[in-house]
């Protein structure tokens, strides 16, 4: 048994939108495609040779247990609203960092729900979000990573 329903987690803003967003057209739209595909593949006749059949049955199960993952980080997620005069890094913060190889780059802090690095989107929980949570412009950060240690100097934090 997990204990993934008990404990909170953190959402922006956005992150929250973006869920509810996907659970509605999840519930909505894309489950009535679903429910009308299986229909006409019912029509078809025998199904137990009917591939229309076993795919669209395989994209219920599928939509089905993304909505109740939804409907869990919604339910279990907590929706972090910063200060937007707070100079410390947190959940919501762009952070604009120097390594120590010149290289200037910029992150936005989120929970684990919402990371996609694709996006410079990483959560708190990473090795580079956990070494930036709650620091300020000016502090620097050594992370851990599969080369070797990178070290970070924070430029400025932004808290929406």
């Amino acid at each position: 048994m997990s204990d993934d329903n008990k404990v909170n987690k953190y959402l922006t803003k956005e992150g929250l939108q973006k869920i509810k967003k996907e659970l509605e057209e999840r519930k909505g739209p894309i489950r009535r495609g679903i429910a009308l595909a299986i229909k006409e593949a019912k029509e078809q006749g025998d199904l137990s040779e009917n591939a229309e059949y076993a795919e669209a049955k395989a994209r219920e199960v599928e939509n089905e247990k993304r909505i109740s993952e939804l409907e869990s980080i919604f339910k279990n997620s907590v929706v972090v609203k910063r200060d937007s005069k707070s100079k410390k890094v947190g959940i919501g913060s762009v952070v604009r960092l120097v390594s120590d190889k010149n290289i200037e780059r910029i992150f936005y802090i989120v929970g684990s729900d919402e990371a996609d690095p694709t996006l410079n989107k990483i959560s708190n929980e990473s090795p580079i979000g956990s070494a930036l949570m709650h620091k300020m412009p000016g502090d620097k950060i050594s992370v851990e990573v599969p080369g070797g240690n990178i070290n970070y100097e924070i430029l400025s934090v932004e808290n929406k």
